[in-house]
Order: structure tokens, then C-alpha cells, then sequence
């Protein structure tokens, strides 16, 4: 019986490279996320084996309900990946509560509750599993005007190493994967806003992050996929609290 895997996020970007290769690694995948258009588009990409449902992961309730979801159509759940996440370039002083909000619900309450979900499901499930998180290297080092996300994707990698030791005994790792300057629409609004603030173009705004790439090229969605897939497969089952960062050579640690 082939195992089944939840992405959350995975209408584009990183989210749908994750979920196009745990398809052709033979996992039955439920693309979630909040745009039901994007999400439906990927699903019927991928083909039969996937299905598509819209979820907004800073709502507890419907992380739950969309995980249900996805037992209810495959019958099983062996992998969930916390993927989804934003990115808004935040200068200090331009920081409203309502931004702060924004960004902790989606990007730590989104890791939260698809860990709380996938837990209870997998005891109910009576088996293990695995929970893969999305942080950045801007999780591992503080990254310039990305206070939020940046902070924000620190406290995922807190959160997967505590997950990891209180459910290592259930049969349950979690993981985390730490991309660095990923080719992606997220990525090239950062440059863009990053460049616009500086009075420069979106080139420049995507150098200030390039040039400390030891391998001297931007990420493709695919480099990232490829850590996740080691993740999700057997080949990872020793391995549990730990963060990979696949990030061309930017952090040694």
C-alpha cells in the first residue's frame, strides 16, 4: 500500500516541488493550501493520486479539519509537511501588531497546529510518522529587514527540536529543512521590495542575498524537494530534531 503525504502550501513554489516529487516517490500527496485555484491547478498537474484542499494553516480548526480530510480520501497518513509560510520584508520600524500577527499565525501557528494535528492522527492511526517543517537559513542566522519572518522561522526550528523529543518514543521524527535563496514568486517579491527600498532594481535586491551563496547559483524549488524526499523516505529514520539546510553553501554549523 503506498504511503500518504499532506503539504501544506503546495499550490506553487517550494510547496508544489515538495509535492510533485513525494508523487513520483510513489506517496498518495493532499495538496493544501489557501488558494483553492492554485491548489486545484497543482493537484490535477500532479494526477489521480493527489487531491487538492484549501486551508488557511493559521486557522487551527481547518489545519484539523483539512488532515481529517485527507484520512477520510487515502485511508492513512504517514507524512505531513509544514510548509507554508510568508515572507514580508519588515525594516523595524515599519512593523505593526497586526503585521507581527500575520506573520507568527501563519508561519509558527501553521508548524503548531499541522503538528498537533498529524500527532493525534498518527496515534489514531495506531503508527508512526513523520512531520517535516519548513524554516530558512534565515532561521539559522538573522537575515536583515526580515525581523518577522526570520524570527519567526527560528522558533520553527525550537519547535521541531521539542516535537522531536517528546514524540520520539511514538515513532514519530520531526524534521526540518532550511532552504537559502530559492527561485520562487515569494522570493522575487522579497528582492523586489528589498531592491524598491534601496532605490534599486530587483536584480540588486536579489543580490544582497546571492552573493553569499558558496556555489555562486540561486536555489531551484527542485534542490529543496530533494532534502524533503530524503526526509519522507526510509532512509531518514535514524534521524529526528534536526535541521538540513540546503542552502548552496550560505551557513556553516
Amino acid at each position: 500500500m503506498s504511503k500518504v503525504a499532506a503539504v501544506t502550501g503546495a499550490g506553487q513554489g517550494i510547496g508544489f516541488a515538495i509535492a510533485k516529487r513525494l508523487y513520483n516517490d510513489g506517496f498518495k500527496v493532499a495538496i493544501i493550501d489557501y488558494n483553492e485555484e492554485t491548489a486545484q491547478q497543482a493537484a490535477k498537474e500532479l494526477g489521480g493520486e493527489s487531491f487538492a484542499l484549501k486551508a488557511d494553516v493559521s486557522d487551527r480548526d481547518q489545519v484539523v479539519a483539512a488532515l481529517e480530510a485527507v484520512v477520510e480520501k487515502f485511508g492513512d497518513l504517514n507524512v505531513v509537511v509544514n510548509n507554508a509560510g510568508i515572507a514580508p520584508t519588515t525594516p523595524i520600524e515599519t512593523i505593526t501588531p497586526e503585521q507581527f500577527h500575520q506573520v507568527y499565525n501563519i508561519n509558527v501557528g501553521g508548524v503548531l497546529w499541522g503538528t498537533q494535528a498529524a500527532t493525534a492522527l498518527f496515534r489514531k492511526l495506531g503508527h508512526g510518522g513523520k512531520i517535516i517543517n519548513a524554516t530558512s537559513q534565515a532561521g539559522v542566522v538573522g537575515n536583515p529587514n526580515l525581523m518577522l519572518y526570520s524570527s519567526s522561522k527560528f522558533a520553527v526550528r525550537g519547535m521541531t527540536q521539542i516535537a522531536a523529543r517528546d514524540l520520539a518514543e511514538e515513532g514519530i521524527t520531526v524534521n526540518a529543512y532550511a532552504p537559502g535563496i530559492v527561485k520562487t514568486p515569494m522570493m522575487f517579491d522579497i528582492a523586489h521590495q528589498v531592491g524598491k527600498n534601496a532605490g534599486k532594481d530587483d536584480e540588486w535586491g536579489m543580490q544582497t542575498f546571492a552573493k553569499d551563496i558558496a556555489m555562486k547559483r540561486l536555489s531551484e524549488p527542485e534542490d529543496v524537494a530533494n532534502v524533503v524526499s530524503f526526509l519522507a523516505g526510509p532512509d531518514s529514520n535514524y534521524i529526528t530534531g534536526q535541521t538540513i539546510i540546503v542552502d548552496g553553501g550560505m551557513q556553516f554549523h
